[in-house]
């Protein structure tokens, strides 16, 4: 098991050193970041289905998920987390992941040397339930969201606000997390 990310490039460093197989499993990707890693492991599927990885035929809805089972154990302050089999099993290709998060490492880079801890009050109970309530509630609508275009896309850019927010302990990623919600309620009903 790998030491626990501390920013978002060494996160990535991580992900990246599972593609090295032709398929990664989620249990692949926890033996990596963690079993107490909560806020990695819901950045990783909340950023991959922000991607244009959402696009194949049920990731969406297997992210959300994945998203929903994280957020929920947040919530509920358990020390490890806990997955299906059948979802620890489920795989993906490696090289659709290489690419895609290679893609983002500028942008993970810039994050990176943007962020310091600030409004430290939004991360910190009890305002941190705010966030992982949200993600809860994100993770559960995912799946129905695979009929709304681009829908899935802005849950997921939500959600990796919000975690990358709890994970860096930066609140002013909090605030940026709402902002997709407006967007999001806006194309559901338009």
């Amino acid at each position: 098991m790998s030491e626990k990310p501390h920013n978002l490039t060494e996160l990535l460093d991580q992900i990246v050193a599972l593609t090295q197989d032709d398929k990664v499993s989620l249990d692949n990707l926890i033996d990596a970041v963690g079993h107490a890693s909560f806020t990695p492991l819901l950045l990783i599927p909340a950023i991959a289905v922000a991607t244009p990885l959402s696009g194949i035929p049920l990731f969406s809805a297997t992210m959300g998920i994945l998203i929903f089972l994280v957020s929920v154990q947040m919530l509920f302050r358990r020390d490890h987390l806990w997955f299906p089999e059948w979802l620890l099993k489920r795989e993906a290709d490696s090289k659709k992941i290489q690419t895609t998060f290679e893609r983002l490492r500028p942008a993970m880079r810039w994050l990176d040397a943007r962020t310091h801890r600030r409004m430290s009050y939004l991360v910190t109970r009890p305002l941190v339930f705010i966030p992982q309530i949200l993600c809860v509630l994100t993770g559960l609508t995912m799946p129905f969201l695979e009929f709304v275009p681009f829908s899935s896309s802005l849950a997921g850019t939500a959600v990796a606000f919000l975690a990358f927010g709890m994970f860096a302990k930066d609140g002013l990623f909090l605030l940026f997390g709402i902002t997709p919600y407006i967007a999001l309620l806006w194309l559901v009903f338009h």
